[in-house]
Order: C-alpha cells, then structure tokens, then sequence
C-alpha cells in the first residue's frame, strides 16, 4: 500500500510504503504523528465509513431472486476509481482526523495506490451483514473463484426484508471488504494518549451522562444552544478510537482473537512483559493481576504507568486482532524500561510473522537495536543459528529485511510537482534495509557518537 501525504503538518510532501513491518523515526516535530494519524484516519474511514457506488441492477436482482453470482471483475475493474474517489473524499475532512482546525489542513491531502501485482482473485472467503441480533446477507466466494455469491438470508417476501438502501450498503461494504481484502488492511491503533484514555474513560462518560441529565431536566434553567455551543469534538480521532475501545471491553472480553485460537504463545510473550494479565470484572471494571501475587488485583490507577500503556494492545491481542490487521503503535516505548522495550521489539516481529502488519513511529534506540538483532540473526550459518539458540531467540521471532520499510522524518531536498528545482523541506526519507547490515538510522546514530565522544573525553581528555 503506497501513501502520498501533501501540505500535513510540516510535512510539504512525502511517499510512505507500508510494509510488513513499517518504522517511522525521525526528531519531535518533523511530522511523525500527522503521518502516523492520518494513515489510521484514511484506513479507519475505509473500513467504517466508505461507501462503494454498486449497480442498480445488481440490488434488483438481489431483491428479486433472493440470490445472484456476479463476476469479480465488475466489482475490481473500477478498483482505481474507487481508490481515488476515496482519497479525494477523505482528504475534504481531513482535519477531523485531528480535530484541528479547518484552515491549517484546508491545503493538505492523501492519495492511495495498492499493489496491482495481484489478481483479484480471492481465496475461499465470506462477508455477512446485518443488525446485532440478525445476518440478512451473505457475500462469499470459493477458494479460486472469479465471482462472489451475494445472497439474501431472509425470504425476499418477508416481512422482515431490509429496505433497498440497506441491502445496497451492505453489498457495498461486502464488496469493499473482499475486492480490497489483503490490500488496505484493517486498522488498530495505540495512540501516544493511552495512557490517559484507559485512567479517564470512566471520567468521561460521568461528565457525558450529567450533561445528557441536564439537558433532559424540565426545570433545568441552562440555555441549550449556550451550553453545547461550549462542547466540541477535541479529539483526534485516533484518541476517541481508543477510548470507546476501552468504554467497549465489556462488550468484547468474551471473544478470542486469532492468537487466543491458534497463538497463545503470543499471549504468554506478552504477558511476560508487563509481568501479569489484563481482566474485566463482572461489574466491568479494567483490574491487573500481577504474576508475582495473583491474589491482587488492581485497578488502572494502582497500576504501574507500563501497564496502562500496554493496555490497548493486551486486550486487542487477546479478543480482537486477525491475520490481515494493521496495529499502529505510537511510540510504544512509552513508560517501558530498556528491556522490555526489546520483549514488545520482539513480540512485535512475532505478529509480523503471524500475518499481523506492524505500523511504530519510535524514539528508541533499543528496539531499533532489537529489529538489527532479529534481521541479522536470520542470516544462514551454524555460527548464527547457536547463538540465536544460546540468547533464546525462536525462529518465529526473526525477521527478514524485506519485510521492513523504515523512514525517518526530516527535512531534505524533495521534488514537488509544478516545480522545477528541488525544495528543502520536512519529508520521509526511506531510510537503508539489508540482511547483512541491519537497520541504517543516523539520527540515532550521531546522538549516540556524540555522547560517547563527550564521556571519552570526560574520562580520558587532558
């Protein structure tokens, strides 16, 4: 998935590959988070909001014959309209994304291109729509099959029929989802606020309910239009993310994620670096049992500041994450000590192997550090598969250059369009990925040389 960012922040202008696992580095201010936010944004927009034009005929014949088979290329020949349409319309309400004003994004925008390598011919897959107590479609196709099975699982002369609008909506989010599926990954993300969203969610929805008590208060003598004119959205919508996230564990704590089924190897890696579990009481609250004495159980506030930033992607292992997914971390060494910043470094190459993408924006070293270790102990060779066995590394948790995309944010000489000469300016530059050499960052790098040349010189200068 190829991403184009122009006029975001103080990035003029800047391409971002995302891979397998994608990095993006770079000094405070460059533009890591406006790139970090508005990828999630356009990929949460996709999945939540995105409605696909489908042909009038095909919802006739659905609503008629109750169930139709319709080749995929109606569906995937329009696959660049739909991509661009898309980024046009996403990029008019970008600054929702940040909930920042209109006139700082009024300039900017996105544009999306996906992989056409591929066909779109899909495996064995299936895509049911409906309300939360009934399925009323199902969209599938065999593994190999050039067409989707769209059918009706109510009697078209029932009573229970959906209207033509919502049977159109769900063919159009079916259609999304299986032409796409594999190209623009599901979105979940850890924003660098977590921490304070899973301590004020409770706090949160307090103040929503005395608000929503006042205004439904007969005698109550607050002007309405005075009071709500004082509220806005001040969320960036990555932060809401993660707070109806929280609000919504009750909901989720009893489904299992595609680690809980097949992975829970994963689970026990995790649950070794914040050194205990996450649990959901029965009257809902978030507790944290330490390993080191289960019989505890403590509430978010009474937990060490490493296990609510850890939170968020504890739970979305465990009940929600599928192959196919994108977790985008920002910063995840936040509140971390140096080692288990090298665990979740680790952890988060097990997922990269498992078919989870990985989208970090980091500051640290130490799981730079621990990505280079992980390559370059993939590497053949007696020598290297010993060691790899002596520092217990498992062969699930070593990565292969190719699977990086690593940037760094900063200014360079970059070529804008309608422009003859090369402008200085905040962009990405693709940082250097190999097998044999690891990880290529200077911003690091040149930190690191700078404090070891001072502290030489403090020891051993005249």
């Amino acid at each position: 998935m190829d991403i184009t960012f122009n006029n975001l922040g103080p990035i003029k202008q800047a391409n971002l590959i995302l891979g397998d696992l994608t990095i993006v580095c770079g000094k405070n201010n460059t533009g890591k988070t406006y790139i970090t936010y508005a990828t999630y944004g356009f990929l949460d927009y996709w999945h939540k909001d995105l409605s696909v034009d489908i042909p009038s005929d095909i919802v006739t014949q659905v609503m008629d014959k109750g169930a139709i088979t319709v080749g995929i290329e109606v569906f995937a020949k329009d696959a660049d309209k739909i991509l661009t349409e898309a980024s046009f319309s996403f990029s008019q309400h970008i600054d929702k994304v940040f909930s920042g004003k209109e006139s700082l994004f009024d300039k900017s925008s996105l544009s999306v291109n996906v992989d056409k390598s591929k066909d779109y011919r899909l495996n064995s897959v299936s895509f049911q729509a409906g309300s939360a107590t009934r399925t009323f479609l199902e969209v599938k196709s065999d593994a190999g099959d050039d067409n989707l099975t769209i059918s009706l699982l109510v009697d078209k002369s029932s009573e229970d029929l959906p209207p033509r609008s919502f049977i159109e909506n769900m063919i159009s989010a079916a259609v999304r989802e299986l032409v796409f599926k594999d190209k623009v990954p599901r979105p979940f993300i850890a924003s660098a606020e977590r921490t304070g969203a899973a301590i004020f969610q409770k706090e949160l929805d307090f103040t929503r309910s005395r608000l929503v008590d006042m205004l439904g208060d007969k005698d109550s003598k607050f002007s309405y239009s005075k009071l709500l004119g004082g509220f806005k959205n001040e969320y960036p919508i990555p932060v809401k993310r993660n707070i109806d996230f929280i609000r919504n564990l009750p909901n989720i704590k009893n489904k299992e994620s595609f680690f809980a089924k097949k992975h829970p190897e994963i689970l026990g890696c995790f649950k070794d670096i914040i050194g205990g579990e996450y649990k959901v009481s029965k009257d809902d609250e978030i507790q944290f049992i330490p390993d080191n004495n289960r019989r505890i159980k403590l509430s978010l506030v009474e937990s060490s500041s490493a296990v609510r930033s850890l939170l968020d992607i504890g739970f979305y292992l465990r009940h929600v994450a599928q192959v196919g997914d994108i977790l985008i971390v920002d910063e995840p060494e936040l509140n971390l000590h140096p080692e288990n910043q090298r665990k979740l470094a680790r952890l988060f190459a097990m997922l990269v192997n498992h078919g989870i993408k990985v989208f970090i924006t980091t500051h640290s070293d130490y799981i730079i550090k621990e990505f280079n270790t992980l390559i370059l102990l993939n590497n053949s060779g007696d020598r290297l598969k010993s060691l790899a066995k002596r520092e217990k590394y498992s062969p699930v948790e070593l990565l292969s250059g190719e699977k990086l995309s690593v940037y760094v944010a900063k200014e360079s000489l970059v070529s804008i369009e309608g422009q003859k000469r090369k402008s200085r300016c905040h962009t990405l530059v693709k940082a250097l990925v190999s097998n044999e050499s690891g990880i290529a960052i200077e911003s690091f790098d040149n930190t690191i040389e700078d404090m070891a040349r001072i502290q030489d010189e403090i020891v051993w200068g005249e």
